[in-house]
């Protein structure tokens, strides 16, 4: 019977306690295991020098000997296994320029909030608590250890995890810490992108994400990250299209009307679809409020924005696309067949028909090109949307036509035949390409 995870945990404490060590399980393990949730990792905290482990067991990785880590394997699982440290001074905003091996209260002292401060003996079934984070957990109230100031100052990132934490774990966050995070929202830009975009996705993927949107902006930490989203405050669009008011209000209802679970895209599609308006704000001789090609200029700012933060080229085009095409459902019931297949037929269409809701549904509340798209794909359903070609291009050749642009040219006029189905063999298409292309 395969291993569980703490099973395999519990045999690295009991290892090293055999070996005369201290071991504790540590940090959000201790605090998912407390709130009733598995944990999907442990990490262990123990008195053992980085050698003195790995001498004990045969697979090792050490990613961190210098901070008192390494890495313990056991099968397909991996463990942290950490030395107690003193932490020496932060120079860079996220790594201290020195350790020194410590004892289990000044490890506990060194970490950032009094929740994640806590180890659990699983051999003795003892809580060990020096910083208060069971009060906390009760409370449900993240509280940094310490001068909230100095953890922030230590790791800049520690302010996107407060709010990542208050938001995924539905906790308050206490007065002094609530106003370090706002009075050093500004440093955020001394971490790298990776880690900003690692923990913000974290937030807008959680359930509660707009109490993260909320707390990301009342910080100011959403300004410095996103300053696209902070222009959108005050951009007014017409209210007969949009009676909830402006573009910023309009992009966090859409957020509060996703469903719990989505994807990156589509929730970073919700956020970015609009951010080309203040960029295309006009009036037209009516008074009237126009955001022509917001669309466009939304998509190549979408794109800039991801690169900054490091997305990855397949989010990167996911989410540009949705955000390119989401104009275009105000016309898919005036479209042919073969062009609606077509639209259909795109590989993130499910995400982006989600946006085209949420996106109606904060505003005027018409659905009529939704519930048609839900409509033509039911009635598509037995049948590829896009099925394999009639013909190909070798078939042009054998025709006698010489290769060039013209080919994509005659076989898209083809297959848009074969989706209406006025063209149903090979050979009625064979027909058609010499009747109308010699």
């Amino acid at each position: 019977m395969p291993t569980s995870l703490e099973t395999a945990a519990r045999a690295i404490v009991q290892r090293l306690h055999d070996a005369g060590h201290t071991a504790l399980y540590a940090g959000g393990c201790v605090r998912d295991r407390l709130m009733g949730v598995e944990p999907h990792d442990y990490d262990i905290a123990t008195d053992a020098r980085p050698e003195q482990v790995q001498a004990l067991f045969r697979r090792t990785v050490a990613v961190g000997a210098h901070f008192g880590v390494i890495v313990v394997l056991d099968g397909s699982f991996e463990f942290q296994v950490a030395t107690f440290r003193n932490d020496g001074q932060y120079i860079d905003g996220r790594r201290p320029e020195t350790v020194s091996f410590s004892t289990p209260e000044q490890d506990a002292e060194r970490r950032d909030f009094t929740i994640n401060g806590l180890f659990f003996d699983p051999l003795t079934d003892r809580l060990i608590d020096y910083v208060g984070g069971q009060r906390d957990l009760d409370a449900r109230l993240l509280r940094a250890i310490g001068p909230a100031a100095d953890r922030f100052r230590e790791d800049r990132l520690r302010m996107l995890r407060a709010v990542r934490f208050a938001t995924t774990l539905g906790f308050d966050i206490d007065g002094p810490t609530w106003r370090a995070v706002s009075e050093n929202a500004a440093h955020i830009g001394e971490v790298s992108a990776e880690r900003i975009r690692e923990e913000l996705m974290k937030i807008l993927l959680s359930p509660r994400r707009v109490r993260g949107f909320d707390l990301l902006d009342e910080s100011g930490l959403l300004r410095e990250i996103l300053p696209e989203i902070e222009a959108l405050k005050g951009c007014e669009q017409p209210p007969q299209f949009h009676p909830e008011g402006d573009v910023f209000k309009h992009t966090r209802i859409m957020l509060d009307l996703l469903p719990a679970q989505v994807s990156g895209p589509l929730v970073l599609s919700v956020l970015f679809h609009d951010i080309g308006k203040p960029g295309t704000f006009t009036t037209d001789a009516d008074g009237r409020i126009r955001f022509n090609g917001h669309d466009r200029l939304g998509a190549a700012m979408t794109e800039r924005v991801m690169l900054r933060l490091r997305f990855s080229r397949a989010e990167i085009d996911a989410t540009v696309e949705a955000v390119a095409n989401h104009m275009v459902f105000k016309d898919v019931q005036q479209m042919r067949v073969a062009k609606l297949k077509r639209f259909l037929a795109r590989p993130h269409m499910n995400d982006e028909l989600e946006l085209h809701r949420v996106d109606c549904t904060s505003s005027h509340g018409l659905l009529d090109n939704y519930e048609f798209l839900k409509a033509k794909r039911e009635e598509f359903a037995n049948e590829p949307l896009i099925p394999p070609p009639l013909i190909t291009g070798r078939d042009l050749i054998t025709l006698g036509l010489k290769p060039g642009p013209r080919f994509t040219e005659i076989l898209e006029a083809v297959e848009s035949r074969q989706l209406e189905k006025t063209l149903l063999t090979r050979e009625e298409a064979l027909v058609f390409v010499r009747a109308e292309f010699r």
